[in-house]
């Protein structure tokens, strides 16, 4: 039983250093943190929108475009994780289906570049 408690007293003393640590930092923050708050700072913000307004009014459909645009390449993206992690052992085929698939990744986004749908103003 003594060598096994052994064997996880690392990992105690590693938990112990992270919670002092935590405890320090927030602690650190509390303390040192200037209490300044700038109007415009702690003001509500959603979406760009007024939080206050009426809550029938419609959005505009360029805030959602630019979330779908995002949430769809940062999946795209994510394929290129496995795919590098693994990039010794895939195949000719792997690699050119990847450049492909990045090919139309590149020609998506210059698209929707083009037709200005990441334009905020």
């Amino acid at each position: 039983m003594d060598s096994l408690l052994r064997e996880y007293l690392p990992i105690l003393i590693f938990l112990g250093l992270a919670i002092a640590l935590g405890l320090v930092l927030i602690l650190a923050a509390a303390v040192l943190a200037v209490r300044n708050p700038d109007p415009e700072k702690v003001s509500a913000y959603e979406c760009g929108f007024n939080a206050f307004d009426d809550a029938r009014m419609k959005f505009d459909v360029r805030f959602y475009l630019v979330s779908i645009l995002f949430i769809i390449f940062d999946l795209e993206v994510a394929f290129l994780f496995p795919w590098a992690v693994a990039f010794k052992d895939v195949s000719m085929v792997g690699f050119w289906s990847m450049m492909v698939f990045l090919a139309v990744l590149t020609i998506g986004f210059a698209y929707e570049w083009k037709k200005g749908a990441m334009e905020w103003a």
